[in-house]
């Protein structure tokens, strides 16, 4: 093993774009982040402009190179994870997009969902691809800018526009226009991907009115996606890992073993799940998915999708203004013994699994003349490890029920919020000591392509626990706080 080798891992995010220089033994040596502005031009609707992403991405990536080769190393490859779901088409011609990105939250097309709910389409959706109709998917997305463009559609199927979720859009970017291809992981969130066939369905596409000539090529997650662009970094970099941030972060966290599951606390948060080579179809609203596929085979998981995690917080700080910075709703929600029974459903764009409501909208309830900034940021974060909470008894439901949980992501800096995790869950919390999992799982893709890793086993041997949080609520107050969760989520999906 090359131990002076660097692998760059580029993680574009929701709300920010990241880069970040792994060594080979899996430890940081170089990060940079940068946020860039989210759109809301109608309610329920989020966009990104391309070119916030792009060049919030090249600049962070730069940044984190020269920091990192400074000391004579050489990054001697690149891995790419990205946010799934958010769809962008652009010109072959010129790389230009088209229209802005339509992301992951947006539910625009949440009436045209219905219809072909009502159509009979779910049936097939759902057994080709292990997804449900929603408009968090991006075939809807796609159909919708080929449709409000002008000329769009036309353009499209004479060949003259592509189509790509953010890994594909930056690959053909970093790529100079020579790689329009995906992989398994990104391809399995679009609606269009038979997961168990791993290819485009030809139904499908019928079905969501996307042409085939605007889509990428499919490949493994970790294989050879073509060199950077010289003039970006200085010189051809290989890029030879990628795949959608819950499943890099799965691989980031050692999950390869049937039965594996961690949470990633984002801008939503993600549970996923390893079922090995079996696709296993959940009977309450999970969804199955890729978990990563290598050489030709793919392995999968089934997944919980929660739209509003680190988002709640990212309202309470931006949208409200009542804390400055996150790290602030720490030392709230520790300062008081509980929320005063105010319960916060974080439903700013619709409710994910298991209830699936793209209609539902946020909602506060237990007002009273005594909350103040403390019971809303205590709320804010009891409502991750509530929906948390909804998710995990949707997997026992189907029949898994893991012995503990590994968490990543932002949020779990949080002492306070990882605690409440174990408590609310029941459930031993284990925290990493490397923190950026989803980063270092693009990195562990692409070391493994080139050679820097032998195994899957070498990669879940480097993953060590940081710190184990065990469960210290009482039983009944825990069944209490559950109680009253149940009934705001219910009072919110009818609203």
């Amino acid at each position: 093993m090359a131990d002076d080798a660097l692998i760059l891992a580029i993680d574009q995010g929701t709300t920010s774009s990241r880069a970040i220089v792994f060594n080979t033994a899996g430890e940081v040596v170089a990060l940079s982040q940068e946020e860039f502005p989210q759109k809301f031009p109608h309610p329920g609707w989020v966009e990104h402009a391309p070119e916030d992403i792009w060049r919030s991405t090249l600049q962070v990536s730069r940044s984190a190179l020269a920091s990192a080769e400074r000391s004579g190393r050489r990054v001697v490859a690149i891995g790419l994870t990205n946010q799934r779901e958010t769809a962008l088409l652009w010109d072959r011609r010129t790389g230009e997009a088209i229209h802005n990105a339509i992301v992951w939250q947006d539910r625009r097309t949440a009436e045209t969902c219905a219809n072909l709910r009502a159509d009979g389409l779910e049936e097939v959706v759902t057994a080709r691809t292990g997804l449900l109709l929603d408009p968090y998917f991006s075939a809807t997305k796609i159909a919708w800018m080929l449709d409000h463009v002008a000329a769009a559609r036309d353009r499209a199927e004479s060949g003259e526009i592509a189509f790509g979720t953010v890994d594909s859009f930056l690959l053909w970017r970093l790529t100079g226009g020579q790689a329009h291809l995906t992989e398994a992981t990104n391809a399995s969130r679009t609606s269009l991907f038979d997961i168990h066939t791993q290819a485009w369905d030809d139904e499908l596409l019928s079905a969501f009115r996307v042409p085939r000539t605007c889509l990428p090529e499919v490949r493994d997650s970790a294989a050879a996606f073509g060199e950077s662009e010289p003039s970006l970094f200085g010189r051809p970099i290989p890029i030879l890992g990628m795949a959608g941030d819950q499943q890099a972060a799965a691989i980031g966290q050692g999950c390869f073993s049937p039965g594996a599951v961690k949470s990633t606390y984002g801008t939503g948060a993600f549970l996923l799940l390893n079922t090995g080579a079996q696709a296993i179809t959940s009977q309450h609203r999970l969804l199955t998915t890729v978990a990563y596929r290598l050489a030709g085979k793919p392995t999968y998981a089934i997944e919980g999708s929660i739209f509003v995690a680190g988002a709640a917080v990212q309202w309470l700080r931006d949208g409200l203004g009542i804390i400055a910075n996150a790290p602030e709703t720490e030392v709230l929600a520790r300062g008081i013994a509980d929320s005063g029974g105010v319960m916060l459903v974080p439903a700013f764009t619709g409710l994910g699994a298991p209830h699936w409501d793209a209609d539902a909208r946020g909602a506060l309830y237990g007002i009273t003349r005594a909350t103040g900034r403390a019971e809303l940021a205590r709320a804010a974060l009891e409502s991750v490890c509530l929906q948390t909470h909804d998710l995990l008894a949707a997997m026992a439901a189907d029949g898994a029920a893991p012995s503990a949980l590994r968490i990543d992501g932002g949020m779990v800096a949080n002492d306070w919020l990882a605690q409440c995790l174990a408590d609310i869950l029941d459930l031993p919390v284990d925290r990493p000591a490397v923190m950026e999992t989803t980063a270092l799982g693009a990195a562990y893709l692409a070391g493994l392509q080139a050679g820097l890793f032998t195994s899957l086993d070498d990669i879940a041997n480097r993953w060590h626990r940081e710190r184990r949080f065990e469960p210290n609520m009482d039983a009944e107050y825990r069944a209490n706080l559950l109680a009253s969760w149940r009934t705001a989520v219910t009072r919110t999906k009818g609203i």
